[in-house]
């Protein structure tokens, strides 16, 4: 299979920084096509991305219907349906590749055709003045170490080596019949829920985890800074994936993996048992499959905070 790859850009409202990654995509070797999506500018990121496009063939710029602003998700699905590259890779539009992004990508998928895709370092680039204790907390995305691919999904959802960012993926075009494409309902996170799924249906090999291959733009607009709304769709990650894992038959010892992780990251926000027992019962009512299972009680809030609930038995337990 040749490799060519294609590069999906999302864009809204990235004037000051779009230009600088379609060059950056545009200077690698391998780089069949970029894909500009405008997601419903409203600054003069339209009219620099046409610009681009007039002046390079391989830039190709699409719009939503009437020019509509419908997300990053709806925008990459776009970008991925027109896209004819072997291979898609995806950059956000205020971020940039770094040089040879593709070159060992390109080495690692020709040796092995069973291998679906690759993943590589991702760093940042500072616009804006860094904050104390920022950059302590805004590491590289990669992993600590290689993992082998049946056991990525683990590492990833346990957060153990690491995460991966969208930036340092590059995976074959046909990837998608099988894992689906970006899902449309996640305003944030849909890129986790992306990788979460692309790592239980395909086989993802480590590329270069140790040094970058791009570079993430840190400014004052920066979609991840917006607490409030990863609040909001956590909880809508983990239900939306356990509803593709039941819909493609994923085992139920992974669907037991994600409701483990997803009720360490409820239990650090401090909710009421009364609360969460409402919330899981709302679910278990929405989701039969899970409800006449073993874990609609495994989860069971009384259950699982019954140590918080009754303290007292525990402190005669433990003197």
């Amino acid at each position: 299979m040749n490799f060519t790859v294609s590069v999906v850009i999302p864009a809204y409202n990235v004037a000051a920084f779009v230009s600088k990654a379609v060059f950056s995509a545009l200077q690698q070797t391998e780089v069949f096509e970029v894909l500009v999506v405008d997601d419903g500018s409203t600054d003069e990121t339209l009219k620099l991305a046409l610009n681009l496009q007039k002046k390079d063939s391989r830039v190709k710029v699409f719009q939503h219907d009437k020019g509509k602003n419908l997300g990053r998700s709806a925008s990459r699905n776009l970008g991925i349906q027109r896209a004819t590259g072997n291979y898609i890779a995806f950059l956000d539009a205020d971020d940039f590749y770094l040089d040879n992004r593709f070159g060992q990508d390109q080495e690692i998928l020709s040796k092995d055709s069973t291998i679906q895709g690759v993943y590589n370092a991702v760093g940042y680039e500072f616009y804006r003045t860094i904050v104390a204790g920022e950059v302590n907390f805004l590491k590289d995305n990669t992993l600590t170490q290689t993992v082998p691919a049946d056991k990525l999904f683990e590492a990833l959802i346990s957060c153990k080596y690491g995460y991966l960012h969208l930036n340092g993926l590059t995976v074959k075009r046909k990837v998608f019949d099988d894992v689906g494409f970006f899902n449309e309902a996640l305003v944030v996170a849909e890129d986790s829920d992306f990788i979460f799924r692309l790592s239980l249906s395909c086989k993802l090999e480590a590329s270069n985890i140790s040094t970058l291959v791009a570079k993430r733009g840190i400014h004052e607009q920066n979609i991840f800074d917006k607490k409030d709304l990863y609040t909001k769709y956590n909880p809508v990650l983990y239900e939306e994936l356990v509803r593709w894992c039941l819909k493609n038959k994923i085992a139920f010892c992974t669907i037991d993996s994600i409701f483990k992780y997803y009720w360490i990251i409820r239990y650090r926000e401090n909710k009421t048992i009364g609360e969460e027992t409402i919330y899981w019962m709302c679910y278990l009512i929405r989701n039969p499959t899970i409800l006449f299972s073993k874990y609609s009680l495994k989860y069971m809030p009384i259950i699982r905070l019954r140590q918080k609930l009754f303290p007292f038995l525990y402190s005669l337990r433990h003197p």
